[in-house]
């Protein structure tokens, strides 16, 4: 019976075998019998343990996370040399490094460096959000942009800006943060039926945006010319008008976004393994659904508020990630390193595009990548469930 564990019940899995390579391989201990079964999980792991956690870490998962988080990183201080004053790297570097000129300091601390940041943890965050929205929904096209939580707080905005007359900052980030919080509690109530399945609540949410957008477009179509110019010009999304008075208390907020998700990953994964699991393993599940759909939405309401909608980036980040990890889901920190790299991407590209013809939003970029990727995902599902067209 050694190393036979047909007919045992199992009592825990736990790390076995000697390490190889640095990794240890995971296998399964059978109840009352001394031999243990290897069992390959398809890939490599290193168990991280202490006194007070013990982790198993995905090497590649992992790799992969550090590689785009690295490229994001490059990426954005090579986009600060870029705008109508042309900087060299070293100049840049020198800047950061506190060893430049006054005005190249000003230059790249005051003004563009906010822009950097802004575009890996807006970019992060869109990454979390669409990661969180597709695995509830068990649907690619699971994201805040998609379902109409953008759309909600864009809404809120132009009720802000064009009824109230509420223009500042503050109004804007408020009407955008408890715009979208609205939208989403409207459409999980309409989808709620015993429950909340992900098909459901996104062909809700389709239709709730569609209704807000023809709601958006009546007002800023009865608005005085500078007012309905404000408008468009932030529903566009850019991240260029970031500076640090707005991005300080952002990175704040973003912080407890981030945290708050992390202590939801467990349930959320428990939560894909279906609702009668996850009760069995102790879950509350329609309070932690409700909890991650706050923190999703929180996601794409702080980059609404302080950036405009952005889209696009939270439906492509976790399935681009989920790829590269060749994971079976979608998990959330690779879909953040996706994300922040995505974003950093598209700013690159927009300051690029300003150096021969003239500045583009950020977001037009997104919008127009994001619709090929939506086509190409559509066609692979059809074909995928239906297979190809017969001639």
């Amino acid at each position: 019976m050694k190393g036979d564990i047909s007919g045992q019940s199992l009592d825990g899995v736990r790390s076995t075998g000697e390490p190889r390579d640095g990794v240890r391989s995971i296998g399964v201990q059978s109840a009352g019998v001394h031999g243990v079964g290897a069992v390959d999980f398809g890939y490599a792991v290193r168990s991280v343990r202490s006194p007070w956690f013990s982790v198993r870490v995905d090497i590649r998962q992992a790799t992969v996370t550090a590689v785009l988080f690295g490229t994001a990183l490059v990426l954005s201080v090579v986009a600060i040399r870029f705008g109508d004053y042309t900087l060299t790297i070293g100049d840049v570097v020198a800047a950061l490094t506190g060893s430049g000129a006054d005005f190249h300091r000003m230059i790249v601390v005051q003004w563009r460096l906010p822009v950097a940041v802004a575009a890996i943890v807006f970019g992060a965050l869109l990454g979390i959000g669409g990661a969180i929205f597709q695995s509830l929904t068990r649907n690619p096209l699971g994201s805040p942009d998609v379902i109409g939580f953008d759309a909600g707080s864009y809404t809120a905005v132009v009720l802000s800006i064009l009824v109230f007359g509420n223009g500042g900052y503050w109004s804007v980030a408020g009407a955008a943060i408890v715009g979208g919080l609205g939208t989403a509690f409207l459409v999980y109530v309409l989808a709620y039926r015993r429950g909340v399945q992900g098909f459901r609540l996104i062909i809700v949410g389709i239709g709730v945006s569609a209704m807000l957008g023809s709601i958006n477009a009546y007002l800023i179509t009865r608005a005085d010319l500078s007012d309905a110019m404000t408008v468009g010009f932030w529903g566009a999304g850019s991240i260029t008008r970031v500076s640090w008075s707005s991005m300080v208390p952002s990175l704040l907020i973003a912080a407890v976004i981030v945290l708050a998700a992390m202590l939801l990953a467990p349930s959320l994964r428990r939560l894909e393994l279906g609702d009668d699991a996850a009760i069995t393993q102790g879950t509350s599940v329609h309070p932690v659904r409700l909890a991650l759909m706050v923190v999703g939405v929180a996601t794409a309401a702080l980059v609404t508020a302080a950036a405009g909608p952005i889209g696009f980036i939270a439906l492509i980040a976790p399935q681009l990630a989920r790829r590269l990890t060749r994971s079976p889901g979608v998990t959330m920190l690779p879909a953040a390193a996706m994300g922040a790299v995505l974003l950093a991407t598209a700013h690159f590209l927009v300051l690029l595009v300003a150096e021969f013809y003239r500045p583009i939003p950020v977001g037009l970029l997104t919008v127009c990548l994001g619709g090929l990727y939506l086509i190409w995902l559509l066609i692979h599902e059809s074909r995928r469930q239906y297979g190809r067209p017969t001639p």
